[in-house]
């Protein structure tokens, strides 16, 4: 990718270890997250989740984020960090889709929540859009579901990370692709809860 994204680079290397020595997290299956374009798909339930996957590799990962949080002198932090707006009450976000779709084109990594906002209800899962499955079928990408269980506090006994197995989507129907990765992750968490 042309943007090196250093200031993303400084402040995971001053956070991860911060992040893992107040939280202590378990991070399984972070040995997926392999080289080349990749779509990390996942649940939300608090604001950290994004630092949680970040912590888990090397690489700069490009969240979709509030496009609330792009205004004043936060546009340029969350720009200089790689993050793409969305506008959460949107049917549809074309800017944001194209500019995940030219990361996946140029080899990134794309982190979608599919849920669009935090789960605050009783229910293990939000509905969930399709734009991750649109990224995925449009440029040939693998999606790496994961789940995010346990409590973010202070040297938590029960938050964990897991990525679970690939999931490649061609020619299939978008609202069928689009369950089968809910059922994907919904299935990591009931194991994992």
């Amino acid at each position: 990718m042309n943007k090196k994204y250093y200031l993303y680079r400084i402040l995971r290397f001053i956070f991860t270890p911060l992040f893992k020595a107040y939280y202590h997290p378990v991070i399984i299956g972070k040995d997926k997250i392999v080289d080349g374009k990749l779509l990390l798909v996942g649940n939300h339930k608090h604001a950290l989740d994004p630092l949680l996957v970040d912590i888990c590799t090397n690489r700069v990962v490009h969240a979709l984020a509030k496009s609330e949080l792009f205004v004043g002198p936060l546009k340029y932090f969350f720009n200089s960090i790689g993050a793409i707006p969305v506008d959460l009450d949107a049917k549809s976000n074309p800017q944001a889709f194209h500019q995940a779709i030219e990361i996946l084109n140029e080899d990134g990594i794309v982190n979608v929540s599919p849920e669009a906002a935090r789960n605050y209800t009783e229910e293990i899962l939000l509905p969930f859009k399709t734009g991750a499955v649109r990224m995925a079928m449009a440029t040939n990408t693998k999606i790496l579901p994961y789940c995010i269980v346990g409590d973010y506090k202070f040297n938590s006994k029960n938050l964990k990370i897991v990525f679970g197995d690939y999931l490649e989507f061609n020619d299939e129907n978008v609202d069928e692709a689009n369950q089968i990765l809910f059922e994907k992750i919904k299935e990591l968490l009931l194991k994992y809860k």
